[in-house]
Parts: C-alpha cells; sequence; structure tokens
C-alpha cells in the first residue's frame, strides 16, 4: 500500500543526533523491507528546504546552507517515489479546506492530504498525526506504531 512520508520525518533523517531520528530511520526500513510504495510530493522538498535554511537557534531550523539543503534534498529524492503536482490537487484541497475549516499553517496540511487523495495514497506517515485525523479517506500511522506495534 502507498505511504506519503511527511516532511517532519525528512527532516528528523537529517538531523543524526535527534532523539526522532532513530524511530524515523527504523519506520522507513520497516516499510521498506516489506516493499511499500514510499512516496513524498514537491511540497515536502519545498517545506524541508524551508526549515532546512532557518537558523537553528532563532527560527528553530537545521541552519543549512542552500548548498547543504541542495545536497539533502537529492539524497533524499533517491529514496522515495516523487509525485507529480496536477491541476486537480488544487480542486481537491479547496474543498478540504472549506469542509473541515481549515486555517492557518493547517492549509499546508490539507494540501498534502488533497495529494494523497488525487494520487490513491492511502496512508500518511508521520508524527504530528493530530493535525491529520480530522481527514476521511487517509489513515495516519505514526512511525512508532510501525516500530513497536
Amino acid at each position: 500500500m502507498p505511504y506519503l512520508i511527511d516532511t517532519n520525518l525528512l527532516v528528523r533523517l537529517a538531523q543524526p543526533q535527534h532523539p526522532l531520528n532513530p524511530v524515523a530511520r527504523a519506520a522507513l526500513d520497516i516499510l521498506r523491507d516489506r516493499g511499500e510504495d514510499m512516496c513524498v510530493t514537491p511540497q515536502n522538498f519545498i517545506e524541508f528546504w524551508g526549515v532546512a535554511t532557518r537558523p537553528v537557534q532563532s527560527l528553530n531550523g537545521l541552519g543549512m546552507t542552500p548548498e547543504q539543503a541542495h545536497s539533502e534534498v537529492t539524497r533524499l529524492e533517491g529514496f522515495f517515489r516523487l509525485l507529480p503536482d496536477l491541476s486537480t490537487i488544487y480542486t481537491t484541497w479547496r474543498n478540504l479546506v472549506v469542509d473541515a475549516h481549515v486555517s492557518g499553517r493547517q492549509v499546508h496540511d490539507a494540501r498534502l492530504v488533497a495529494v494523497m487523495l488525487t494520487h490513491e495514497v492511502s496512508h500518511l506517515l508521520t508524527f504530528n498525526t493530530a493535525d491529520f485525523i480530522r481527514y476521511p479517506g487517509i489513515i495516519v500511522v505514526h512511525p512508532q506504531d510501525l516500530v513497536s506495534p
């Protein structure tokens, strides 16, 4: 079954010393070993770049240079299938945000769900399960649930 990998896992993969790095790696290893289709969308890499190049202290970023972010995105691209942006994603997103009364930063999460629905991706792997449980038609999975079911 296909899984969309949330940006927060990509960020943790780029932080070897972060406490969630081993959980992210183990969950992805489990999916790979099971032969699951692990997908990302261009939005994931755009969000990752934003977090990666923000300052560590003042803006909770990774403090990477654009060159380092480029290198990391290139590395990550090799692990996941990239789902294309399609014009129909907008219509699906628009319906989601209206129907679920989405506002603020949550609109980005709704777009990931719109990508999933458009591409028929059933599962979302994320550390932020609470942000996605409001959306019907997807199965939200926390990495820890794969590592220690």
